[in-house]
């Protein structure tokens, strides 16, 4: 099983929306979160429906900002938790008999508001038992080198996060395919690159999917990069994919041009 995570800055282009097709093609998600859709629920199912995934649920954009959506297959069952305009929480279902809780994130934008979805998020799981996820754009850059260009990363907001991940005795999960998952979309001099997308979780789910790696896609119809969580690794016959390293954009011979 597979999930996708992506932080799309809205679905409205033809572009984003055939870029989300090829890409769910490479890795066969099962689940795909998707945030920022920007985007009403009749025109995202007939997006879903082409993607034959079965089953949605989904929180609204707040006029032409935020909206998540999630869609899943008919190889899980799902059961929608809580939901609010950061995180959709849920139950799964897998091989018909293990439950695990994943949630998907949209963090906050603004400085006032990312304690209280730290907050929210740490008082999710009251059972340590649980085996749970935690995937998507966090909003937070946790250290100084997931950060180039721009300003010094937020020291406070990071320690926030850390403190997150000690309440929830949630650890980190590497991904592989770039070092950074959002960009400002320029080049040279004027290039920012940040790592704002993750993959936690915890001792029950790590141990249960100890092969379980995370990938990154680099995406230009969006200012974030796909993620994907493939619980068994990678498939060793499968032939090597082209991985994008973000910081190339740095290079002036590497010129990246969005209108």
């Amino acid at each position: 099983m597979a999930l996708m995570s992506w932080n799309v800055r809205g679905l409205g282009n033809k572009e984003t929306v055939r870029a989300l097709k090829n890409d769910a093609f490479k890795f066969h998600p099962s689940i795909i979160f998707l945030s920022e859709t920007k985007q009403k629920r009749k025109y995202l199912e007939k997006i879903r429906r082409n993607m034959k995934m079965e089953n949605s649920f989904y929180v609204d954009p707040l006029g032409i900002a935020g909206g998540l959506a999630l869609w899943w297959t008919k190889e899980v069952n799902i059961t929608i938790l809580n939901a609010e305009n950061n995180f959709i929480d849920a139950e799964i279902v897998y091989n018909g008999k293990e439950v695990l809780f994943a949630t998907f994130i949209y963090g906050p934008p603004y400085v006032e508001d990312k304690q209280v979805f730290w907050d929210k998020l740490s008082t999710l799981r009251s059972n340590p038992s649980d085996k749970w996820c935690i995937i998507g754009d966090s909003s937070i850059v946790a250290r100084q080198d997931e950060k180039i260009g721009g300003a010094n990363f937020d020291v406070s907001q990071a320690r926030r996060f850390f403190e997150f991940l000690e309440k929830s005795s949630v650890l980190e999960l590497p991904i592989k395919g770039g070092n950074f998952t959002w960009s400002n979309l320029r080049s040279k001099g004027d290039a920012i690159l940040e790592k704002l997308d993750r993959i936690l979780a915890n001792i029950g789910w790590s141990t249960l999917f100890p092969k379980a790696i995370g990938i990154l896609v680099v995406a230009i119809t969006s200012d974030h990069s796909p993620i994907f969580l493939l619980l068994k690794g990678l498939n060793k016959r499968s032939k090597k994919t082209f991985k994008f390293e973000s910081k190339w954009l740095l290079e002036e011979d590497c010129s990246l041009n969005i209108n």
